[in-house]
């Protein structure tokens, strides 16, 4: 299967909600309690049970009042810094794109959440280690692999959610971009740049910051060193130290064999 994309249109997007309920519902994910935080947000962060959510972000600017909405969830990176955190390799990529976890591989460590960029997976506590698992949006990839739109984009009644071939949505990505910058000088495409190419695009129509956003999002130096220098040296000292040790052992073994052979020379 071709890799995929859900090109986001953040002016379309009116702020229903419905996609969240749409992942709930899919997912057979539990309604949690929420409460007015900002604006007509009812949520701020992501839960064990809460993968994706519309954030609300007001703009005065020119005397003007403006709405920056986004749906907000994995961004299901073409470079994923949770994959490459992850101690267990309970994180891996689909031939769709997307970013699952095994939840039978994961132990729950949480270095996916410390190295994402974005913070986005949850771990669920528990007081039995084996049962501390990671959770995020899967793209709805059992659904994608069976011909169907993830839930999110199928419940999506403005049509802020476009789904398809990857290279289809960056062309219909650009091409959007380009009529909306006639009226919005600072609008830009996020993701297509960063972490391998993201299999979220967004259509921002302001800054990242805006939105509440990094501008630009890059797994950690700490994970790359550890990674890409510390860890494989870690695995080639390792077995040179294991070499050592076995030569040491058959060189003592060889000088004490001769030691403790018989001398003949007086006989």
């Amino acid at each position: 299967m071709s890799r995929k994309m859900i090109f986001v249109d953040t002016a379309i997007c009116t702020g229903c909600k419905a996609c969240s309920v749409a992942c709930k519902a899919w997912n057979e994910l539990p309604a949690e309690n929420t409460q007015l935080i900002t604006s007509y947000q009812s949520q701020d962060d992501f839960t064990v049970d809460t993968w994706t959510f519309v954030t609300f972000d007001e703009k005065y600017e020119n005397g003007k009042f403006n709405w920056m909405m986004r749906k907000s969830q994995c961004f299901h990176c073409g470079e994923p810094a949770c994959m490459k955190a992850c101690s267990s390799e309970a994180i891996s990529k689909t031939d769709s794109g997307f970013v699952v976890i095994d939840q039978d591989k994961c132990i729950g460590c949480g270095y996916c959440m410390a190295n994402c960029p974005w913070n986005i997976p949850r771990v669920v506590q528990s007081t039995f280690p084996k049962d501390a698992k990671a959770f995020k949006c899967t793209g709805c990839v059992n659904r994608v692999e069976n011909g169907l739109a993830p839930s999110c984009v199928s419940t999506c009644q403005p049509g802020a959610l476009q789904f398809g071939d990857y290279d289809e949505m960056m062309a219909l990505a650009y091409q959007t971009l380009a009529i909306r910058k006639e009226n919005h000088p600072r609008a830009q495409l996020y993701g297509d740049k960063i972490m391998g190419g993201t299999g979220y695009l967004y259509l921002l129509e302001d800054d990242p910051e805006v939105y509440g956003l990094p501008a630009n999002p890059k797994t950690p130096v700490s994970l790359k060193l550890w990674k890409d220098i510390v860890y494989p040296l870690g695995g080639i000292a390792a077995g040179a130290a294991v070499a050592a040790v076995a030569v040491g052992v058959i060189s003592n073994a060889a000088r004490g064999n001769y030691r403790n052979k018989p001398d003949h020379s007086e006989h």
